[in-house]
């Protein structure tokens, strides 16, 4: 697939799509629309495979990719009118029963309530294990700036799981 003497390599490339889904549904919300991300993202890493330079961090460049992407068609799509944001669709059919379950779609819910920019770094540092120095590379920032929004995003998650009403 990459036979043509370009620098991206198919192999490395593939490994990092588990990261890659992980960190779409973190800006998504949605697995259909991570899946989606991750496809546009391999697409164009694939499209500009020539841009990507040979012994540079190929995780954080991909990274990169889908955050531009997202960032991208999500400014798109506020130009654009789109159905009942209410659909029955949207809806879970049958609550989940046994509490980690419970605790975990708290945690996600509370996760996914922050603001982009918390969230983001949250899901890179904490839950992908990215360094603040990679995840600040993959969104354009200092290191500084990432350490301040992850600390920020963890007390925030902790303030909002803790209004929640206890059902013990």
């Amino acid at each position: 697939m990459f036979d043509d003497g370009k620098c991206l390599d198919a192999e490395q490339t593939v490994e990092w799509i588990p990261a890659l889904r992980a960190y779409a549904r973190s800006l998504t919300k949605n697995d259909t629309d991570a899946d989606d991300l991750v496809q546009d993202t391999l697409y164009k890493a694939i499209r500009n495979r020539e841009k990507f330079k040979a012994g540079t961090n190929l995780r954080a460049w991909l990274f990169a990719i889908m955050r531009n992407t997202f960032f991208n068609d999500r400014k798109r799509a506020q130009r654009e009118v789109t159905g009942a944001k209410d659909c029955v669709a949207g809806s879970v059919s049958s609550p989940a029963t046994q509490e980690w379950t419970v605790r975990g779609t708290e945690m996600m819910a509370a996760i996914n309530r922050l603001r982009t920019h918390y969230r983001e770094m949250l899901i890179l540092v904490v839950m992908l294990g990215e360094s603040y120095e990679r995840a600040g590379e993959i969104c354009g920032c200092t290191m500084g700036t990432v350490k301040s929004r992850v600390n920020r995003a963890r007390k925030l998650v902790a303030e909002d799981l803790e209004r929640l009403p206890d059902e013990e």
